[in-house]
């Protein structure tokens, strides 16, 4: 049977993060830990409250929304708001992930513009006998900066 208290040393084990991550959580109002001395000794809710807030990060949530939406479990009588805050935060956080998308998705078309005048003026030089030099032609840094 698993102990009802855990130590920053298994917690961070556990789920693969530093010492200093748990103590920054804590700070951060996300853990409670008990003291022992001068050891912090972690409950079975600190361990949930680790994973959910984990959980959280790897969906690209800020501390402030993570803290948010696992306090509602501890002060809701029903889940119902809770859900309804947890969609709230996760269609926030899918209409940034889509925007970045849209950003990255036009930022390499521009790169592959710029490198596609790039080959094209390398070619003409090529075909004109001109000696293709190591650094990028003036013209081509020229071409595609004026069009930035």
């Amino acid at each position: 049977m698993r102990a009802a208290t855990f130590t920053i040393t298994e917690l961070s084990r556990e789920f693969d993060v530093t010492p200093r991550t748990i103590r920054y959580y804590e700070d951060q109002g996300l853990l409670f830990p008990q003291r022992s001395g001068q050891q912090r000794v972690y409950s079975k809710r600190d361990r949930t409250r680790l994973k959910l807030a984990l959980r959280g990060k790897r969906l690209g949530l800020s501390l402030a929304e993570i803290k948010d939406v696992i306090d509602m479990y501890d002060t809701a009588r029903n889940e119902g708001g809770q859900l309804l805050k947890f969609l709230a935060v996760l269609e926030q956080r899918r209409a940034a992930l889509e925007q970045q998308r849209e950003d990255i998705s036009a930022l390499l078309a521009e790169i592959k513009g710029f490198e596609r005048q790039c080959r094209e003026i390398l070619a003409t030089e090529s075909r004109q006998g001109k000696r293709v030099t190591g650094g990028p032609p003036r013209r081509a840094v020229r071409a595609t900066a004026a069009r930035s």
